[in-house]
């Protein structure tokens, strides 16, 4: 029929609008951008979401997993930001960091090696596996209040606090070098996993560098660099 539009799955409107997002953020992101990015009419996009809330909202479902999409009535309607907040939070619940926790925890350890190379590790497959999802959030929390609230303050700098606590304990019983500053370190640790699992993607001149070859590397380096030598 002449002038049908293809119908979308909301699969293909969250995917598209999760771009769109990462690329301008929030605020400077409209539902008419989303819809060009789609081929489809500003009108056509409100039959799939209520709102640029709720399309934010399907972008972050997408970008955690597409499965979260599934039964959701369209349009998707949101009551407030609260919503995509516990969205996130959900997710960040789910993936944690058990074994950072646990190395805290513990009082004795036998290889201080191994476990400080599992937090590295854990780090790192976290940022690796999530790198949508974090360019994402990321992006979008910087202009949107309650999120900032979350993401920076509660979850971001609450690893970097925790990532500290584990470094204080073991440089007191000796098991890894004393820094000048603790947190400095936390996030000296934090950033450099961060640049080489995610954020090198963005760098032209690192291209040739593989994932294997930079989650071996950071490994390698942040133990050597922190474990007191035998």
């Amino acid at each position: 029929m002449a002038g049908r539009v293809a119908t979308r799955s909301l699969a293909d409107i969250a995917a598209a609008a999760a771009q769109v997002f990462t690329q301008r953020g929030y605020r400077e992101t409209g539902i008419s951008d989303v819809s060009k990015a789609l081929g489809l009419s500003h009108g056509a996009l409100y039959t799939y979401v209520q709102s640029k809330e709720a399309l934010l909202y399907v972008a972050l479902a997408w970008a955690i997993g597409p499965e979260l999409l599934d039964g959701l009535d369209t349009p998707v309607r949101l009551s407030s930001e609260d919503e995509i907040v516990a969205l996130a939070r959900r997710w960040t619940e789910a993936e944690g960091f058990p074994k950072l926790a646990a190395a805290t925890a513990r009082r004795q350890v036998r290889s201080v090696r191994e476990e400080f190379g599992e937090i590295v590790d854990e780090l790192y497959a976290f940022i690796e596996g999530n790198r949508d999802v974090l360019a994402l959030v990321a992006q979008c929390a910087r202009e949107l209040p309650e999120m900032f609230q979350f993401w920076f303050v509660q979850r971001r700098r609450g690893h970097f606090d925790a990532l500290s606590g584990y470094l204080r304990k073991r440089i007191r019983s000796g098991h890894l070098r004393d820094v000048p500053d603790v947190p400095t370190a936390a996030r000296f640790i934090a950033e450099t996993v961060a640049w080489f699992a995610w954020h090198r993607l963005g760098d032209p001149d690192s291209a040739m560098l593989t994932d294997d070859q930079c989650r071996a590397t950071v490994h390698h380096l942040l133990t050597s660099a922190f474990l007191e030598d035998s």
